[in-house]
């Protein structure tokens, strides 16, 4: 019987753990269940949080990452993926992507029953990201539906449907480079060495061989013959070295060898000659210096050093008000009025609505008996009776997050044309305006190019002689809308800026990211907050037309996961009316303005919350509905 303060969904979570550590052959494995997301760190497993009501979504999703992560523990060897695994970021994502669903192909030919909950689990991480939205094959993840087509190769089952949506719109593409090679996916299954070299070879077909790096096996081979040459090699030093000492015992006499019975004092002359250049190169240096080598150029880019750019010269960084006239910037500003007029309830409630949340958390605490501060109205009565009292003041606590700056970068690029770059003007006027309300500073950024089709760059590298891959090949515009100590009331006109006919170009995220990263990082702030809106990969033809086609989305990975490493800086993104978690660990999608309230909110309420359980709830940025 169960006790009144018993969780009902215990006795479920001691069964799923035991069930668990039998599937993963590994009865040491610790099991927990936690709002953090799910996944193996040694031999501690997390698994999705299962409440006391235990709804059949709770427990269903539980069952197949259970499934999902005690099969990549029975079935997957760290040494041999390590071995092959692909330097390269793309190449490397397809690699694990292929051998996550090797693990579950095996789970589901040695235990049927898993391929079902799997099923349930790649259905909700598909909804999760809004794989169903998808309509392009440009704005899906490839590297994940490798995966969802090894899986269904593997195991003949049909995929979930989000999921599927993912893997039709790459399916043609995959069968037509990799088809052949894919073939023989079920002959290898089992061995996971074999199935290694299988998906190095898939990778060489979809285009990214060059990502691979050596042949493992190759380098084996050759350490193989290079240690039979060694051996040789000292074979060879020994019988030299027995012959020397025979001739040493041979040469015991008055007659020696040319090189013993040269002339010591040519050795003296050569020395003096050494000792007469020195002193000559000394003389010919300023006293007091050495002789050092230029130090080598700055890398364009902290978090790739490989990442290159034609030239600095034309890139500028550069205030709004200088991009407009002030009458221009006030008619801007109308227009955008204009089209928040029919959504002003909307945005109202929304920026109320935040505001509430921002300040509930701003509980007043006092710290009493102090000597000095406000005076306590508790003991007004003694110190009248007697002034002398002591410790009859109290002092407020300062609340947690007012030493806290939020920087907003604002994709500027021409697909944000029309309802998107509107939405974004919203998001950045509703948060501006309702943070500085909860004394939290605001910083708003844009990013776009100068020019269209490489501008000034791309005439200077043709006029050259077209370099090969010349790096990124156009001029940035980094643009200040509102700086984090100027307050709004001032720069309110500058966000016209972005209705302005011919400002919206190309989006080069990564430095634009790095860039806003690098002024965060300067500021005084205990906590630095960057919020990222953008509707997707960053695009540049001129660029990318003369280097490798991921040149600018890999360079934004890196910049992205050097924020995160480096934690000096908090990362979120919302992605308007595209899904931006391929990037972005924590993101959110928008579509439309109404959606802010749901969306927007609560994740960045979330981020001032106390209680780092709280803000992890609210973190795993589920898609706004």
């Amino acid at each position: 019987m169960t006790k009144p303060n018993d969780n009902p969904a215990d006795p479920f979570k001691k069964a799923l753990a035991e069930a668990t550590k039998a599937m993963a052959d590994d009865f040491e494995l610790s099991v927990n269940y936690t709002v953090d997301p799910a996944g193996v760190s040694g031999d501690n497993m997390r698994l999705p949080q299962v409440s006391r009501r235990m709804t059949r979504d709770e427990v269903l999703l539980a069952r197949g990452t259970a499934d999902a992560l005690a099969l990549q523990r029975r079935y997957h060897d760290a040494g041999t993926h390590a071995r092959y695994a692909p330097p390269g970021d793309m190449a490397r994502e397809i690699y694990e992507a292929m051998e996550t669903a090797r693990c579950e192909a095996m789970g589901a030919h040695d235990m049927p029953g898993t391929a079902s909950n799997i099923d349930v689990k790649i259905q909700a991480e598909a909804e999760r990201r809004g794989f169903g939205q998808i309509k392009q094959a440009a704005e899906a993840p490839m590297p994940v539906a490798a995966g969802y087509w090894v899986r269904q190769l593997a195991t003949g089952r049909d995929l979930p449907p989000d999921a599927a949506n993912v893997m039709e719109l790459w399916r043609g593409f995959m069968e037509q480079q990799a088809g052949g090679t894919i073939e023989s996916v079920e002959d290898v299954i089992n061995d996971q060495a074999a199935f290694a070299k299988l998906a190095r070879q898939v990778i060489t077909d979809l285009g990214y061989g060059d990502q691979l790096g050596d042949d493992p096996d190759s380098e084996e081979d050759e350490s193989d013959d290079s240690a039979e040459e060694d051996g040789q090699d000292d074979e060879e030093q020994q019988e030299s070295a027995g012959d020397e000492d025979d001739g040493e015992e041979a040469d015991a006499n008055p007659e020696q060898s040319q090189e013993q019975t040269q002339d010591p004092s040519s050795a003296q002359v050569s020395l003096d000659e050494m000792a007469d250049q020195e002193d000559a190169e000394d003389m010919d240096m300023p006293e007091g210096e050495a002789p050092l080598e230029p130090p080598a150029p700055a890398p364009i880019s902290e978090a790739d050093p490989e990442y290159s750019v034609y030239t600095t010269e034309f890139d500028e960084e550069i205030l709004a008000e200088e991009l407009a006239e002030p009458q221009e910037l006030e008619r801007l500003r109308a227009y955008l009025d204009q089209q928040l007029e029919p959504l002003k309830g909307a945005v109202s409630r929304l920026a109320n609505k935040l505001q509430r949340r921002l300040q509930a958390q701003q509980n007043r605490s006092w710290e009493f008996d102090r000597e000095e501060g406000i005076l306590d109205a508790g003991r007004l009565a003694r110190v009248v009776a007697n002034p002398t009292t002591p410790l009859s003041f109290k002092v407020e606590k300062d609340t947690e997050f007012r030493d806290t700056v939020v920087t907003l970068l604002l994709d500027n690029s021409g697909s944000m044309r029309g309802r998107p770059i509107s939405i974004a003007a919203i998001c950045a006027d509703v948060l501006a305006r309702t943070l500085e309300r909860c004394n939290v500073k605001v910083e708003i950024l844009g990013f776009t190019t100068k020019l269209w089709k490489g501008g000034n760059s791309r005439e200077n590298w043709l006029n050259a002689g077209r370099e090969q891959q010349p790096g990124r090949l156009n001029d940035l515009r980094h643009i200040i809308y509102k700086g984090a100590d100027a307050p709004w009331r001032r720069t309110r006109d500058n966000l016209g800026l972005m209705m302005k006919e011919g400002l919206l170009k190309e989006n080069i995220d990564g430095e634009a990211l790095e860039w806003a990263h690098r002024r965060m990082a300067a500021r005084p702030e205990a906590r630095k907050i960057l919020m990222v809106i953008s509707d997707g990969a960053p695009v540049d033809d001129s660029t990318l037309s003369v280097n490798p086609a991921n040149y600018l989305e890999k360079h934004l990975r890196d910049v992205i996961a050097m924020v995160e490493k480096r934690k000096q800086v908090e990362l979120l993104a919302i992605g308007i009316g595209h899904d931006v978690t391929r990037y972005y660990d924590r993101a959110v999608t928008i579509t439309d303005v109404e959606q802010l309230a749901g969306a927007m909110t609560e994740q960045l309420a979330s981020l001032f919350d106390a209680d780092p359980r709280a803000r992890a709830r609210v973190m795993g940025m589920k898609r706004a509905s």
